[in-house]
């Protein structure tokens, strides 16, 4: 097997979702390879429907503050349970020194598909997922309700047309996650 071909199956197979890292913020330029890597992605009629908005530092407590709000809209007003929640939400946004929201703005024209721009999307954020590995980061890709809400969307400053597809946690890791079991392709493919 090529060299090449070896290394990169070897970050494919190693790349897992790290949910704990340490506080350490990553340097900005590492951030901007991880982000970088993203525009490599494949997408029909080069339409580069991705779009980023990095949290650091303090900016992550305005989405703590929207998580929160979210979960505590599940319970009655001054229901202790809300305000447990609303707490939880917050400290959410806070368990990555750096959190990347990642959205799609799709493409406007006759022969653009909004399926096809949102699995542009999808592959962006496999690359950078990739990349944050392979420059020894932890990552991991969360969506939930949050992803829903229009007033998220417009507080990143995506359009109505616009999609959010999750939010990227990054750090060091601070943990290490087991190889998983994988169904081999063979088992999945039907040749014809």
């Amino acid at each position: 097997m090529d060299d090449a071909v070896a290394q990169l199956k070897r970050i494919i197979e190693g790349r897992r979702s790290i949910g704990k890292v340490t506080d350490e913020r990553p340097d900005r330029a590492l951030i901007e390879q991880v982000l970088e890597s993203a525009t490599w992605a494949p997408n029909h009629r080069l339409t580069e429907p991705w779009r980023f908005v990095v949290l650091a530092g303090q900016a992550r407590e305005a989405l703590g503050w929207f998580m929160g709000e979210q979960n505590a809209a599940r319970y009655p007003a001054g229901r202790a349970e809300a305000d447990v929640e609303r707490a939880r939400g917050a400290r959410k946004a806070l368990r990555a020194p750096v959190v990347i929201a990642v959205g799609v703005e799709p493409g406007i024209g006759e022969k653009i598909e909004e399926f096809e721009e949102i699995a542009a999307v999808a592959a962006a954020t496999q690359n950078m997922l990739l990349t944050a590995h392979a420059l020894g980061l932890g990552a991991k890709w969360s969506s939930g309700a949050i992803v829903h809400d229009p007033a998220v969307r417009k507080w990143l400053g995506l359009s109505e047309r616009g999609q959010l597809l999750g939010f990227l946690y990054i750090g060091y890791p601070a943990m290490t996650s087991e190889r998983s079991i994988r169904t081999p392709a063979a088992d999945l493919t039907d040749w014809r």
